[in-house]
């Protein structure tokens, strides 16, 4: 087969036109990671290509229309200062605007926004496809050339467009699969092939990576109906708002164009006891619960009303959040009511809500099961252990989300424009973003369920907070080629203004007392400095606010990250075998083996690796190197 480690299989397709990287998927993470490898590529003028089932649906939204959240506002913001496009195309697109948590610290708060879903849609593709690097054509990847264990070529299979099938040559490759691959969606007993609706499942890639020898999973996803807003007593219903002066993702955006579109509401109402009691009498005919769904779990923080019903019986209700989906349509998100449930019972769910009696169901929600790969089998630049110059991103490594999703894509990106260019590879840290803490867990905890970000997964949240994404990462971006001269210049306008603020801030006294001492005051506090500075950014104010208020406890945590630094970047040789490691017990063999950790740092998260196992490897590292300059 083309996946086959052979030289022989150079001759057994035509070849076509080569590029530098090809990026097989169009959702999140192919954005992003198309984006980032064709800025990372600029010096060289590389060329990228993105092979999707249908350009035109580039950038779709396929669940909620909504970008950010707790935590997955902070990776939006991080996207952003590595000159990613998430965080614009929100800007752009967004309908309301919302910080969650915004009266907890500044740590644990998340921005978040509605967007309208065709216009996001339309952004993403105006934006990609306008880099002057970056093409789009339709079809879908079944096989890879590979020789000696590296990617050369994929393969794109025959249709009606291509009368049989032709490689495209390429030393690196971005699978980025979402949903789709050997996906089956349920609703109810009925069942169709697809990861979203109206459109088609990659079966071919998954038999080639099985073929390859990766471990494939299995896992379950779901949305809920969407309802026709003029059938809802809207005006019957408490209104959810955005935020009065709402902030945007992108540094680049212009404030005073902002918001770009005009903002809506959002409303609330609930599941009752009835409509609990229904669908407790028609588990049976829910996939999730029958066992025609083929998959190990399903996202246990986004779970199905089905799930939480039985998961929760003590409860009589459940919010569900009306969410417009677009300015251009009446359809109706229903956040809060995932099922796989029969249309004559969420028929019925529907209209045992407060508000909903006369809805209209536009588009049943269904489940949908897909195959994925085990993420232990790639690094945490996204690169697999098995092929170099394939990467994976997004859904196909487990995890649940376009926040994530786009994150992996960006990373995957760059790494691979970094390996065509022969420059090293970057990893992340874990005290440098939310996005090395995801990648961190994916490589050394292989998720069983759909793996989502939350603010209680980071350990150094304090210092990953969502207002400080630029000055943690905007200089990297600009050193690996990612941050435009536009971004640039502002982060250095910025960042001037908040060093002045701090320095005026350090010689101010209230009653005797430093403004470190007063953080905690009410929030009168800052509108006060910013009359007393007369600085025109809030923001900028508030951020200074919260340094304050953090300092000592940053203090404290920057130093634990500096005695860490050293043990987490120790590489371990990638042909070190566990197995000669003399005195490491069978178990952290077994782990180290299956997981091929690349640092120390890694190894030691590793369940199965204990601190002598840790003691041993760092003895059998160091007696490797030493046998290597002998």
């Amino acid at each position: 087969m083309g996946c086959e480690d052979e030289p022989s299989e150079f001759s057994r397709y035509p070849f076509g036109m080569g590029y530098e990287v090809v990026v097989i998927g169009g959702g999140h993470a192919g954005i992003e990671a198309a984006w980032a490898a064709a800025n990372a590529l600029s010096s060289s003028q590389g060329r990228v290509l993105m092979v999707t089932m249908e350009p035109a649906r580039i950038g779709t939204m396929s669940c909620n229309p909504a970008i950010g959240g707790l935590a997955k506002g902070q990776i939006v913001r991080e996207i952003d200062a590595l000159g990613g496009l998430m965080g614009r195309i929100a800007d752009a697109t967004g309908i309301m605007f919302k910080v969650l948590n915004s009266s907890r610290g500044a740590a644990v708060r998340g921005p978040r926004c509605q967007n309208d879903k065709y216009a996001y849609q339309a952004e993403a593709q105006r934006l990609l496809l306008a880099h002057p690097r970056i093409e789009a054509i339709a079809g879908t990847v079944a096989e890879f050339i590979i020789d000696d264990g590296e990617l050369r070529g994929v393969v794109l299979p025959a249709g009606p467009d291509r009368p049989e099938p032709q490689v495209i040559e390429t030393r690196c490759a971005v699978l980025t699969t979402g949903t789709f691959m050997r996906a089956l969606m349920h609703t109810g007993e009925q069942k169709t092939e697809g990861g979203r609706v109206g459109e088609q499942s990659a079966v071919g890639i998954a038999g080639t990576l099985a073929r390859l020898g990766f471990e494939l999973g299995r896992l379950k996803t779901g949305t809920p109906p969407r309802l026709r807003r003029d059938t809802i007593d809207w005006e019957g219903l408490e209104a959810q708002r955005g935020d009065e002066n709402p902030l945007p993702f992108s540094d680049l955006t212009d404030p005073a164009a902002f918001p770009a579109m005009p903002q809506v509401e959002c409303r609330i109402t609930s599941t009752t006891s009835a409509v609990h009691a229904l669908i407790r009498e028609n588990l049976h005919r829910a996939p999730m619960y029958s066992g025609e769904v083929d998959a190990e779990h399903g996202p246990r923080y986004c779970p199905s009303i089905e799930d939480k019903v039985v998961r929760f019986a003590e409860r009589d209700e459940h919010h569900v959040f009306l969410e417009p989906e677009s300015l251009q349509t009446d359809e109706v998100y229903c956040n809060g009511i995932s099922t796989s449930l029969p249309e004559d019972v969420q028929v019925e769910i529907v209209r045992g809500m407060p508000g909903c009696a006369r809805a209209e169901i536009l588009r049943q929600g269904y489940a949908v099961e897909y195959d994925m790969v085990r993420p232990h089998q790639i690094d945490a630049t996204c690169e697999t252990k098995l092929v170099r110059g394939l990467y994976l991103a997004g859904q196909i490594n487990g995890t649940s989300g376009y926040e994530e999703a786009a994150g992996q894509g960006l990373i995957a990106g760059l790494n691979a424009a970094r390996r065509v260019q022969g420059e090293e590879p970057v990893r992340l840290g874990r005290d440098q973003a939310y996005l090395g803490v995801m990648m961190d867990d994916l490589v050394t905890r292989t998720p069983r369920e759909p793996y989502r970000m939350f603010t209680s997964r980071a350990e150094h949240r304090l210092r990953l907070r969502a207002d400080t994404a630029d000055e943690r990462l905007t200089d990297l971006g600009r050193t690996l080629g990612l941050v435009g001269d536009e971004q640039w210049d502002g982060w250095q306008t910025r960042k001037a203004e908040l060093q002045s603020i701090h320095q005026s801030m350090a010689g101010i006294r209230v009653d005797g007392r430093s403004l470190a001492e007063l953080a905690r005051r009410p929030e009168t506090l800052a509108a006060d400095l910013q009359t007393h500075l007369q600085v025109d950014s809030t923001s900028l104010i508030d951020r200074a606010m919260n340094d304050l208020r953090y300092e000592s406890l940053l203090r404290r945590q920057d130093a634990e990250i500096r005695r860490q630094r050293e043990a987490e970047s120790a590489r371990i040789p990638e042909d070190l075998d566990p197995s000669m490691v003399s005195g490491l017990r069978k178990e952290a063999i077994e782990v180290l083996g299956r997981f091929r950790p690349r640092t120390m740092g890694q190894a030691s998260r590793l369940a199965g690796v204990n601190p002598a196992d840790m003691s041993l490897l760092a003895v059998a590292i160091r007696r490797h190197r030493a046998g290597k300059t002998d």
